[in-house]
C-alpha cells in the first residue's frame, strides 16, 4: 500500500469507546503516513447515510481535554509522526456557542490521504463511504487535489477489546490548579486571553498538550513566552538547543494549524515571570506539573503589583516509555538532545587532497571537557589518534621545526640553561597579549599541521582507516580544512572549571580565565558534525562513543 507524507485522520467513534481503540488506530495510520498526521474529532458522525455530513461543534469538556492528552501520549511511540489535533470545531462553554467557519481551513501540509475509524457493516473499502469521507475532508480543510481515502476498519481490530474496557474513564491529566472538583462531562470555561510558556525545543507531544489546552481555553488571544538567553543557561546540553527563531517558526506553524481563529503573540521569555507577571489583560496561565510552582510565583508577583491572579491550569507530564537510564522518565526535549549525541548533524566535508582510504576526524572541546578520554575510547575501537599537544612538544624541542623560529621571535631568555624552551615563561609572554600570541600561533600552527599530515601517512602505512586529530585549538587553527568531520565534546562550564581546578591545581578564577581565552562550547558545536558529552558516568560516555563509531562506519567510504 502507498505511504503518504501527510494525512488527515477523521475520528467518528464516541470518545469513551474510542480511547481503548486509539493505540491500534494510530498504529494503522502510522503505516500509511510518514510525516504529518492531522486529527479531526467528530464523535458520533456517520459516513454511511445518503446526506453529506457536516462538521459540527464539539463541546470542550474535561473528557475532551483528557482525550487530547491521551491521544498525544499514545502517538509518542510513533516518533516519525508530527501529530496535530485540529481544534477549529472544539468550543468552550459560553452564552452562545461560536459558529463554525464556513470557509475551508488551510493547513501547512495539505493532506494527501484522509483516513477514518468509521466502521462499515462488512469491513470493506466501501466506495460511497470513501466518497463521503473525501467530500467531508475537502469541505473542512485544504487537501491535495488527488486526495486518497482509506477506511482503517477492520485493520485496527475492534473486536479484540473486552466490553468492560469501553466505559472506563480516561485518567485526569488536566485540572484547574485551584481546588475545584471536576468531572469528565464538565464543560471547560473559556477566557478572552491567556498565556503559556516554555522552551519549546524540538516541539514534541508534551508541548502539544500544553499548547492545545491553552488554545481551547483562549477565545481571542494567546500569549506564548519562549525561553531565551539567560533562561537557557541551566538547560541540559544548551549547545544543541534549536535557535530561538527556529523554535518560534515551528511553534507558529503548529499553532496556526490547530486554531487559526486565535491571535498569537509569541515573545521571548527573558525572566521567570514574563508577560504573565505584568500583563493586566491576561486571565489564565497553563502550566505543567513541573512549572506549577512557577505559576504560583507568578500569581504572588501579580498580587504584589495590584494585578488579579490568573486561573492556573495544570497539565500532567507525559511519561516516556522508552527513556534510557540517564534520561528523564517524562517526554522531554532534554532527552531528545541527549539522543542527538553521536549522531551526524551536518554533511561531512569532501577532502580529496587527504590520503586515500583514510577518514580523518578532528576531535575538539573546551578545556576540561574530557576530549582526550574520548580520543582514547576511539583508539580502543580502532582509530589512529594524533595528539596535537605531543606534536607541539616535538616542534618545540631543540632541533624541532619550530624551535629556532620561536627562539628568534621571543629571545633566548625563554630558554632553560640546557637550551630547552621554558613553556611556562613563553606562556606568560603570550597570555593576555593578542599580538604576541598571534606571533607564536603563526609559527606553531602550520608546523603542527605539517607534522599531523606526516602522522596521517603513518596511519595509512599501519593500515588504519580512521584517524582522529585530538586538538583543543582545532577550529582556531583552521585545521578543519584537513578533516572530514569535526567532533566536539561538551560539558557545562561549571563542570569544566571544577575539573580544571581538580586536575591542574588552578584557582577557579584562573580556570575561568583559561576557558574565556578559548572558543565557547556553543561556537564549537555550531561548526561540528558530531557532538559528544562526558557529563555522565563513564559507561554512558562509552555507549555514546560506540554509537558514534558504529554510525561512522556506515558512512565512511568502504575500501574496495
Amino acid at each position: 500500500m502507498a505511504v503518504f507524507r501527510s494525512g488527515l485522520l477523521v475520528l467518528t467513534t464516541p470518545l469513551a469507546s474510542l480511547a481503548p481503540r486509539l493505540s491500534p488506530i494510530l498504529t494503522s495510520a502510522a503505516r500509511l503516513v510518514n510525516h504529518t498526521l492531522y486529527v479531526h474529532l467528530q464523535p458520533g458522525m456517520s459516513l454511511g447515510g445518503p446526506a453529506q455530513p457536516q462538521s459540527s461543534l464539539v463541546q470542550a469538556t474535561f473528557e475532551v481535554l483528557d482525550f487530547i492528552a491521551h491521544l498525544y501520549a499514545g502517538a509518542d511511540v510513533h516518533r516519525h509522526l508530527d501529530v496535530r489535533i485540529l481544534l477549529t470545531n472544539i468550543g468552550v462553554k459560553s452564552a452562545s456557542l461560536p459558529s463554525l467557519p464556513n470557509s475551508v481551513q488551510n493547513l501547512a501540509h495539505p493532506p494527501e490521504v484522509v483516513l477514518t475509524d468509521f466502521q462499515t457493516l462488512d469491513g470493506s473499502q466501501y466506495n460511497p463511504v470513501k466518497q463521503q469521507l473525501e467530500r467531508y475532508a475537502t469541505s473542512c480543510y485544504s487537501c491535495c487535489p488527488q486526495l486518497a481515502s482509506v477506511l482503517l476498519y477492520p485493520d485496527y481490530g475492534s473486536g479484540e477489546l473486552p466490553v468492560e474496557s469501553l466505559d472506563v474513564p480516561l485518567p485526569s491529566t488536566i485540572r484547574p490548579a485551584s481546588p475545584v472538583t471536576r468531572s469528565p462531562k464538565q464543560p471547560v470555561r473559556g477566557y478572552h486571553r491567556g498565556a503559556v510558556g516554555g522552551t519549546f525545543d524540538r516541539l514534541h507531544n508534551a508541548h502539544k498538550v500544553l499548547l492545545s489546552v491553552a488554545c481551547i481555553l483562549a477565545q481571542e488571544q494567546l500569549v506564548v513566552g519562549v525561553a531565551d538567553k539567560d533562561l537557557l543557561k541551566s538547560k541540559l546540553l544548551p549547545e544543541l538547543l534549536q535557535p530561538y527563531a527556529e523554535r518560534v517558526e515551528h511553534l507558529s506553524e503548529f499553532l496556526v494549524d490547530i486554531k487559526p481563529s486565535l491571535t498569537f503573540d509569541i515573545i521571548p521569555l527573558l525572566d521567570p515571570y514574563g508577560p504573565a507577571g505584568s500583563n493586566p489583560s491576561l486571565e489564565f496561565l497553563v502550566v505543567s506539573e513541573e512549572t506549577c510552582r512557577g505559576g504560583m510565583a507568578v500569581n504572588r508577583f501579580r498580587l504584589e503589583n495590584d494585578l488579579e491572579e490568573l486561573a492556573l491550569y495544570q497539565i500532567q507530564l507525559l511519561k516516556d516509555q522508552n527513556h534510557k537510564d540517564n534520561e528523564e522518565d517524562k517526554v522531554s526535549s532534554s532527552s531528545f538532545r541527549q539522543r542527538m549525541l553521536g549522531n551526524l548533524l551536518r554533511p561531512p566535508y569532501k577532502r580529496p587532497e587527504l590520503p586515500t582510504h583514510l577518514y580523518v576526524i578532528g576531535l575538539t572541546g573546551i578545556s576540561g571537557s574530557g576530549k582526550s578520554s574520548v580520543a582514547q575510547r576511539l583508539k580502543g575501537l580502532g582509530a589512529y589518534v594524533i595528539d596535537s599537544d605531543q606534536l607541539g612538544h616535538r616542534a618545540y624541542a631543540p632541533g624541532g621545526p619550530a624551535y629556532q623560529p620561536v627562539v628568534e621571535a621571543f629571545g633566548t631568555d625563554i630558554l632553560h640553561k640546557d637550551g630547552i624552551i621554558n613553556r611556562k615563561v613563553l606562556g606568560s609572554r603570550v597570555f593576555g597579549n593578542k599580538k604576541q600570541l598571534k606571533i607564536l600561533t603563526d609559527i606553531m600552527w602550520p608546523v603542527i599541521a605539517k607534522l599531523a599530515r606526516e602522522e596521517m601517512d603513518q596511519a595509512v602505512a599501519e593500515g588504519k582507516h580512521v584517524c582522529v586529530i585530538d586538538a583543543a585549538m582545532l577550529l582556531e587553527a583552521g585545521w578543519q580544512n584537513m578533516v572530514h568531520e569535526v567532533w566536539t565534546v561538551v560539558i557545562p562550564e561549571t563542570e569544566a572549571i571544577r575539573r580544571i581546578v581538580e586536575r591542574d591545581g588552578l584557582s577557579e578564577a584562573a580556570a575561568q580565565s583559561r576557558l574565556q581565552s578559548q572558543m565557547s562550547g556553543q561556537q564549537l558545536v555550531d561548526q561540528s558534525h558530531v557532538v559528544l558529552s562526558t557529563l555522565w558516568e563513564p559507561h554512558v560516555t562509552q555507549r555514546q562513543v560506540e554509537k558514534a563509531w558504529a554510525l561512522l562506519q556506515k558512512r565512511i567510504p568502504q575500501t574496495p
